[in-house]
């Protein structure tokens, strides 16, 4: 990644807003007003079910879309001024690229358009074949590509010119087990040499895994945001993981606890914050093995659906 100035925010959204109007002259509200900031060096989350307006959100982001109201900064740069956007590497939904290219041929197009010369393309071509899993296939037609190979070029282009700032959308869509898996590896790669990453998932594990911060909308706006911790964490509440003998927890500790769930002779439970140092010593001298302890942590699919749940009724095309 090239060097980029310091600043607080790699994205900025604020006040984003975009109104369609149908046929009938009638307004359509798609995004009714987003905020959210992404820390340098950081993987952020932008979740929703569909129709929420996180793509419409993402092409105003991106200039893909005009934007009824609302500013946009890339790096601390108004994001539609000219060559802000050179900056930031883009994976849309669905990719599509002519199929009589070769791989090599399209990542020297792509690059062209954005400005770069065909020799510093085609320095970077193998490399960036290698991150993505595409080792030697850069003479193949696209034709003979499956949808997940299309996937992993699609993000081989999208680190061309090495942005600061890495805009995906669905990243893992296509890919097997093991492709999902090089995916996350590779945001974290990147992560860790100081690129920011936007990732608009469905895959809430995969979220859930890598992201440091999240903005989840629904309806056009946000229904809620933070470091995914604070979000995820169940105040008051601590998960134990434990192994022993029996068929049933020493008693002063199974009067404590909550949740037991029982899985090929590992005991997980939770317990009170305060009563945590009663439970450990409990199960030490009954010569239980404890396995860890953590503070207790629900899903992101259930933290969602429940968020969901709450959100009151709007209308919303």
């Amino acid at each position: 990644m090239r060097d980029e100035p310091a600043v607080e925010s790699a994205l900025e959204v604020e006040h984003a807003r975009k109104e369609y109007r149908t046929f009938a002259g009638e307004k359509r509200l798609a995004v009714g007003d987003v905020s959210f900031r992404v820390p340098p060096g950081t993987i952020h989350g932008l979740l929703g079910p569909n129709g929420a307006g996180k793509t419409t959100t993402l092409k105003m982001l991106l200039g893909l879309v005009r934007p009824t109201g609302g500013a946009f900064r890339i790096l601390g740069i108004d994001a539609h001024a000219p060559g802000a956007k050179r900056r930031l590497g883009f994976l849309p939904e669905q990719p599509y690229f002519s199929p009589q290219l070769t791989a090599a041929q399209t990542m020297l197009l792509y690059g062209r358009l954005s400005g770069m010369s065909g020799d510093e393309v085609k320095r970077g071509i193998g490399e960036r074949m290698e991150r993505v899993g595409l080792t030697g296939r850069d003479r193949t037609p696209l034709s003979k590509f499956s949808r997940g190979m299309l996937q992993r070029l699609g993000i081989a282009l999208a680190l061309l010119g090495d942005p600061g700032v890495l805009v995906l959308d669905e990243p893992a869509s296509g890919l097997d087990p093991v492709g999902q898996r090089d995916v996350r590896n590779l945001m974290l790669e990147l992560r860790s040499q100081g690129t920011t990453i936007l990732l608009s998932s469905h895959q809430l594990s995969e979220v859930e895994a890598v992201c440091d911060g999240v903005t989840i909308l629904n309806r056009g706006r946000v229904a809620a945001e933070g470091h995914i911790d604070d979000l995820l964490n169940v105040a008051g509440q601590t998960s134990v993981r434990a192994r022993g003998d029996g068929d049933a927890l020493p008693d002063a500790v199974s009067a404590l606890v909550t949740d037991v769930v029982v899985s090929g002779g590992l005991w997980i439970f939770s317990v009170a914050d305060s009563d945590v140092r009663t439970v450990v010593d409990e199960l030490d001298e009954s010569g239980w093995k404890l396995v860890s302890v953590a503070p207790k942590r629900e899903s992101l699919e259930d933290y969602f659906s429940q968020l969901l749940d709450e959100e009151p009724a709007e209308v919303m095309s």
